[in-house]
């Protein structure tokens, strides 16, 4: 299956993007409108609050003009996980390991091990080196949380310790690119065709007979949203507030954030075919665009089709809501930088005639 990823490598980036803009956008909306009142009031002002928004299709973005950028950095895998490629490189998804490298090594050696289930990559079309792998977004979401909890560090000692106003604002200007960033991923990942091998249409054996149409992914991505016209502001009435991930130690070492991660990730997963069946039922709206791409119908949207989406959308904003008020919770004590306030502070007290 691992083929058609290769082949779809190859179309512009805006063909297979989770979400469009407008979805990612509307996911980190949702997420600031569910922040409770204890959260830091500074990212519900209009230009933070406007860059989380925007920063939401930063990582597509950055793919869309550098094809070096799809391995290193800004990784094209960290935007998906196809989970059917854990059990058949002899992983369990409940059990995989937390960090990045640790799971890169279990997976090449099962991969290696397991030859036969997978596809042979044809080297013409992996000039990136991409196909190898099975998608990283678990590990990019919780990367990007510790990241985003490291930023609430730094925030909390320069403002209990007499940080500058430059020094304050700028560590606020990093919060929030992290919130904005960490948006993407958590959004990709609502999007259930970013959790499977049949990201684009069916792949492999069918015994339901799901469609294999091409143009599944860019429907869910952002068509249907589109033509059933889903806007924040028809969402925001059914925000909740969330509540902050438990991060106590686990007795298999594992890190309890990437855990918690990787269990709402498989919950995105089970729904890939409930997706499906609905496209089979003829609930996705979607039979006058299967038969003419080029062409704009603003017919009606089924009700169950519509549902599906906006609860995606939704459990996307609660999910970075979630993540985001159990960083600033959670954020650890940043001993050094606070070491070095105070004897900054304490230098300027001797100074002082």
């Amino acid at each position: 299956m691992r083929h058609l990823r290769l082949l779809f490598a190859l179309l512009p980036a805006a063909v297979l993007q989770g979400w469009d803009y407008h979805g990612h956008r509307t996911i980190n909306q949702l997420a600031l409108a569910a922040l409770p009142a204890d959260f830091p009031a500074f990212v519900q002002e209009p230009a933070h609050a406007e860059r989380i928004a925007y920063l939401s299709g930063g990582p597509d973005r950055w793919r869309n003009v550098d094809p070096w950028l799809r391995q290193t950095g800004p990784s094209w895998n960290d935007h998906f996980l196809d989970v059917e490629q854990l059990p058949a490189a002899g992983l369990d998804p409940l059990t995989v390991p937390s960090l990045r490298y640790d799971f890169i090594l279990a997976f090449a050696a099962g991969r290696a091990a397991h030859a036969d289930r997978f596809p042979a990559i044809d080297p013409a079309r992996n000039a990136d080196g991409t196909a190898l792998w099975p998608g990283f977004a678990p590990w990019a979401i919780t990367e990007w949380t510790h990241k985003l909890r490291s930023a609430f560090a730094a925030l909390k000692a320069f403002m209990e310790m007499g940080g500058t106003p430059e020094e304050i604002a700028n560590a606020r200007a990093d919060a929030v690119q992290a919130m904005g960033l960490l948006g993407h991923y958590v959004g990709d990942c609502a999007q259930p065709l970013h959790t499977t091998d049949h990201y684009n249409g069916w792949a492999g054996p069918n015994p339901e007979g799901y469609t294999t149409w091409r143009g599944m992914h860019s429907w869910a991505d952002g068509g249907l949203v589109a033509k059933a016209g889903i806007t924040l502001d028809t969402l925001k009435p059914r925000v909740k507030a969330p509540t902050p991930l438990v991060l106590g130690p686990r007795p298999d070492g594992r890190d309890p954030l990437f855990v918690a991660v990787m269990d709402w990730f498989l919950r995105q997963h089970a729904q890939v075919e409930p997706l499906y069946q609905l496209e089979k039922a003829g609930k996705l709206s979607n039979a006058q665009e299967k038969a003419d791409r080029t062409r704009q119908f603003p017919g009606p949207v089924d009700p169950a089709g519509r549902a599906f989406f906006e609860d995606r959308l939704l459990s996307g904003g609660d999910m970075l809501a979630t993540v985001w008020v159990t960083a600033w919770q959670s954020a650890p004590v940043d001993t050094y930088l606070r070491s070095q306030l105070a004897r900054r502070s304490g230098a300027k007290t001797t100074d002082t005639p």
